[in-house]
């Protein structure tokens, strides 16, 4: 069976936000719980806790947002602020 690229899903302090989804998106939401239920053993997550973990998975595997990022730009150096957890 291919691996899918979604780990599990952790806890974090959440910020209320809600959306509207088309059907289809919904659907293979519902599929992708499904799925990982069969990979892991467990039962189906709610497709509505995927969204977090692979919008999260998504901004960190774009390279130009993280090219972006990094970049130095005195015009917009709010908009995409850098990890601080590094050393100083």
């Amino acid at each position: 069976m291919t691996k899918l690229k979604l780990g599990p899903v952790t806890e974090d302090k959440p910020v209320k936000v809600t959306i509207d989804l088309p059907g289809s998106l919904h659907r293979d939401l519902v599929a992708y719980a499904e799925a990982m239920a069969r990979e892991s053993g467990q039962t189906a997550a709610d497709p509505k806790r995927l969204i977090v973990p692979m919008l999260e998975r998504f901004i960190a595997t774009d390279r130009g947002f993280a090219k972006a990022r990094r970049a130095p730009d005195q015009n917009h150096s709010s908009r995409f602020p850098k990890d601080q957890s590094g050393p100083s």
